[in-house]
């Protein structure tokens, strides 16, 4: 599967309407981001059950500020709607596919078991 260009107007809907999502924030002037590209896109053809995403961030400036995004490249990914890891810096190959492996490994209802209890501790600490 090919990367797709995300925007602010499909982003929520791909990484909720799909399993995996990984996220690469990256900008034409940037040349590590240039550099990540092609092990990206090489991931991504490996990958038939993932969504690569790619997001412009000087297109896409609302959407890149709401995410936060201080430093390009910028690799998210995502399982079931949830962010489980987000980390600036272009990555060497092996160790992209080291963090879709992790993803696809994990047991989300352990991590979905771990938010729950992380917010029920954060609510009653703010009472």
């Amino acid at each position: 599967m090919a990367t797709v260009e995300l925007t602010k107007d499909s982003f929520e809907e791909t990484v909720t309407g799909n399993e995996i999502v990984l996220v690469d924030w990256w900008a034409e002037w940037c040349g590590p981001c240039k550099q990540f590209a092609p092990t990206y896109e090489s991931s991504s053809e490996k990958h038939e059950d993932v969504v690569f995403g790619r997001i412009d961030t000087e297109d896409q400036q609302e959407l890149s500020a709401a995410a936060g995004i201080q430093s390009i490249p910028t690799l998210m990914a995502f399982r079931d709607g949830i962010l489980l890891f987000n980390q600036p810096g272009a990555l060497p190959g092996e160790a992209l596919e080291e963090v879709i492996r992790q993803v696809k490994d994990l047991d989300m209802d352990d991590v979905r078991a771990q938010i729950a209890k992380e917010e029920q501790g954060a609510d009653a600490s703010e009472g």
